[in-house]
């Protein structure tokens, strides 16, 4: 019998019913990463690549409890939180992180999903600007999330690096601008680190709708890589490899945002 240790890793966020992205695209993620998901449902989404239709929150009992349950058992290395729902679920999630000191910890910022429905209230987003985020390690906001952090509209590379440091500045140590929404046939990403260095990463702009699942994808591919022993900037770089090279490989599934082909780096991935 042949047995091997594989790191383990958790992601807090919410199930999406259609696979595409949530939890179900952060555990396929992380199984195409060679570690061990764990996962804390934060909340339940009846969707599909059409839309959502409709939420149901986690009691924040069942949510301790959950947390709980895995730092009794697990060796987790790695963190990432999604979809969190509303304040009461975020401020739940942080006296977790905080009572199980769950680091690295990556935070996705979630407040709507590809389809355009809102997925976190106001109330929530202020929570995870001011009680999340100063705990994060790194955080990976879109643009228009960007935007709802920093206040300010986003529309020039200037404004790109303001924004990201402000970001820091909330306490966030390393900060990735997702540069997804952009114009044009290239994207940037623009990447703060802990130390002050930053670089820019760019990628071609696929012409497809199915892309569902990126952001949530991108950072259990962060997490992953941290898992397995990478640096900060090592897993950002892979992790951004391996949605790129994902992209070029689709798969035919719904009518709508169509989820991305999370086995399609296999050849890749070690």
């Amino acid at each position: 019998m042949n047995s091997k240790k594989v790191p383990e890793t958790l992601t807090i966020a919410g199930s999406d019913s259609g696979g595409g992205a949530g939890m179900q695209a952060d555990i396929k993620t992380m199984q195409e990463h060679h570690v061990f998901a764990t996962n804390v449902v934060v909340g339940l989404t009846a969707q599909n690549t059409l839309g959502v239709q409709s939420v149901l929150p986690t009691p924040v009992e069942m949510i301790n409890a959950q947390f709980d349950s895995l730092y009794d058992d697990f060796d987790i290395k790695a963190a990432k939180t999604g979809a969190l729902f509303d304040q009461e679920r975020v401020e739940a999630v942080v006296a977790n992180i905080n009572k199980h000191n769950i680091h690295p910890i990556v935070v996705d910022p979630v407040m709507v999903a590809k389809g355009g429905a809102r997925l976190l209230d106001d109330s929530g987003i202020d929570a995870i600007i001011n009680k999340l985020m100063p705990i994060a390690d790194i955080v990976t906001p879109n643009l228009p999330e960007a935007e709802v952090i920093y206040g300010k509209k986003i529309e020039t590379n200037d404004d790109v690096i303001a924004a990201a440091a402000y970001i820091q500045q909330l306490g966030a140590k390393n900060v990735i601008i997702k540069g997804g929404h952009q114009q044009g046939d290239t994207l940037t990403d623009y990447v703060l680190l802990e130390s002050g260095i930053s670089f820019t990463i760019e990628s071609k702009k696929y012409d497809t709708v199915r892309k569902h699942g990126t952001g949530d994808t991108l950072s259990s591919a962060i997490v992953a890589n941290l898992a397995k022993g990478a640096s900060i900037k090592e897993a950002i770089i892979e992790g951004k490899h391996y949605i790129d090279t994902i992209l070029q490989s689709e798969i035919i599934v719904g009518h709508g945002h169509g989820p991305l082909n999370h086995w399609g780096a296999e050849d890749e991935i070690r």
